[in-house]
């Protein structure tokens, strides 16, 4: 059987001159007169960590907006569906949902859904929780904490949909924002999952995973959003946000993140640092 040799450029020789060089080969031992005869050779298996960080290493992302489409085109794989579908929230309408948003501030969504069917059966419009008992929604949303600030900014913006918007949840970034309890990160939810338009919510998770993948150096989550927002199409902004958040709950924890079970670890400049 012939051998075949590497050339001082690491590239394979054609017929021509393999058949006339004598340089190193493939079949013969490593020797110093041919430095690239590592090229040459047939990779040895990699396993576990080692395998992770160094699949197609020439091929990995380098920019952040590369990293970006990348991390976006992954994910969409593992977490499928649309904003509305990925959605952990319970909701048959814009209102239900900006009342469900307004809750899930600091609690899981477990606990939003576990108080909200009672809830919305009381006060099925902004109308009705315009004029509740203050008391009486905060005996019902006492599981998610914070209940009584949250009552607050519940009661008015009930008020100000039913004074201004003629009961009906507004789509504007503007108008959003100027409702009681409403910032950018509940109306971009609002936007994103309720109506399907371009909206990125950051919360804990979407600026931890950002910026361990090198998106943003930013911890202000307006400034996130910005730089994910400038990277990534309009249409895939909501569900991107949502992808990112099962993601960090799942795998890229604040403690400890799983790097060998991630499907990013390949390109994140953060694997295994931690």
């Amino acid at each position: 059987m012939s051998s075949h040799r590497c050339s001082s450029t690491g590239r394979w020789p054609s017929a021509r001159s393999a058949s006339s060089s004598s340089s190193c080969t493939a079949a013969t031992s490593p020797s110093s007169s041919c430095p690239l005869i590592s090229r040459c050779r047939k990779p040895r298996r990699l396993e576990g960590r080692a395998r992770l960080t160094s699949v197609l290493v020439a091929g990995r992302p380098r920019s952040p907006g590369g990293r970006a489409r990348e991390t976006l085109r992954r994910l969409s794989v593992e977490y499928p569906g649309t904003a509305r579908e990925l959605c952990a929230l319970r909701h048959d309408d814009r209102f239900q949902l900006l009342v469900a948003t307004i809750l899930s501030a600091q609690t899981t969504d477990q606990r939003v859904n576990q108080v909200t069917p009672a809830l919305f059966a009381r006060y099925p419009t902004p109308a009705d929780l315009a004029a509740a008992d203050p008391a009486e929604v905060e005996k019902l949303i006492h599981p998610t904490g914070f209940f009584r600030q949250k009552t607050k900014s519940l009661l008015g913006m009930a008020s100000v949909l039913v004074e201004r918007h003629g009961g009906e949840v507004p789509l504007s970034m503007s108008e959003l924002t100027a409702l009681p309890g409403v910032g950018r990160k509940t109306a971009n939810v609002i936007r994103s999952v309720g109506a399907g338009l371009p909206g990125l919510a950051v919360d804990t998770h979407v600026g931890r995973l950002a910026r361990r993948l090198g998106l943003t150096d930013d911890v202000d989550p307006d400034k996130v959003e910005h730089d994910l927002s400038a990277m990534v199409p309009a249409r895939e902004r909501g569900a991107l946000s949502l992808r990112l958040i099962l993601h960090g709950r799942a795998v890229c924890v604040a403690r400890r993140p799983r790097c060998d079970q991630c499907l990013l670890a390949d390109f994140c400049p953060s694997a295994f640092s931690f």
